[in-house]
């Protein structure tokens, strides 16, 4: 049972315009932070969302998706279009992405407290609204634990040398880190990706998390390294896999008492046949969502559902 994790998470809304030949544009709610404030609304979470939303039908659309999942959304009241990607697929269901957005969130002033606090992709490294996520992450880890998801996206980047300070940055403010080999790629070319995890964790997260798509995940914790293969299931798309694999994360450790000020001991102590079931709790949540269109994170009972097939040595779905 869920710990009623009370999540803030701060990031951007994109509505996903996924194009197929010969068919018409299909738009999707996205956005990797409020994919993940869904995931975890969906899984019994409170979760609050600060991001922005244009007055457009976008905006309408990505709100009106995002209140009925339970998220609690609150914004800063821009102008600004709401930001859009237009999605391609290949044969395999992978997706790529052409961006329009802009991303300028204003600082929110000073509310309640949350018992952890989510951030990443785009909202951590475009300016201006990037300076707002950071003084918000630094002024909540006193009272809360903290997550980060690169999630990069190298059109959006700028700068590689200073995207990579961006991100070092963050980690170092986190205590969970989730991270795709593709993003380590991009940010650390040629290197190893457990290397990378080894050398971030050492700077202050308690856990990093790497996927590698087919080839399943690992995770870098205090006393060493834990590995698990990928789950097996049919592959629709995977927009939104890597949001529902964090959700998933943040699932599983809030049900073991592992996140909030209270709990950053115990994560710190945590030990590699627990993570290993983070691990499975954060794989199984990623493959349900790639049986299935779009960013559409399982539920509690789904969820449920995967892990007792894989478990029982059949297919997640």
């Amino acid at each position: 049972m869920l710990d009623r994790l009370d999540v803030l998470v701060i990031g951007e809304c994109v509505a996903d315009i996924v194009r197929l030949p010969g068919a018409a544009d299909q738009v999707h709610p996205g956005g990797s932070p409020a994919n993940v404030a869904y995931g975890l609304a969906r899984l019994g979470g409170e979760a609050t969302l600060l991001t922005q939303l244009g007055p457009d039908g976008d905006g309408r659309l990505i709100r009106d998706h995002l209140t009925a999942g339970g998220v609690r959304v609150c914004t800063d009241h821009s102008t600004a279009p709401t930001p859009s990607a237009a999605v391609t697929l290949d044969d395999g269901g992978r997706a790529t992405y052409t961006f329009e957005i802009t991303w300028t969130l204003a600082a929110a002033g000073s509310g309640p407290t949350h018992q952890h606090v989510h951030t990443g992709s785009i909202a951590a490294v475009m300016e201006p609204g990037a300076a707002t996520v950071l003084d918000a992450v630094e002024s909540s880890r006193t009272a809360s634990t903290v997550s980060y998801d690169p999630n990069v996206r190298p059109e959006l980047m700028g700068d590689h040398a200073t995207a990579v300070r961006r991100v070092e940055r963050c980690v170092a403010l986190s205590d969970v880190v989730k991270a795709s080999d593709e993003d380590l790629a991009w940010l650390y070319p040629g290197e190893e990706p457990e290397q990378i995890a080894a050398r971030w964790q050492a700077t202050g997260p308690a856990l990093v998390l790497v996927t590698r798509g087919a080839d399943g995940a690992f995770a870098v914790l205090p006393g060493g390294r834990v590995t698990i293969g990928a789950l097996p299931t049919r592959v629709v798309d995977t927009v939104g896999a890597g949001d529902a694999f964090m959700s998933g994360t943040l699932h599983a450790l809030a049900s073991r008492g592992l996140l909030g000020a209270d709990g950053r001991e115990r994560l710190r102590a945590v030990d590699a046949d627990t993570v290993t079931e983070v691990l499975r709790h954060a794989a199984a949540s990623a493959a349900v969502t790639v049986a299935r269109a779009g960013a559409n994170p399982p539920d509690e009972a789904e969820l449920k559902a995967a892990l007792d097939r894989f478990r029982g040595g059949r297919p997640v779905v």
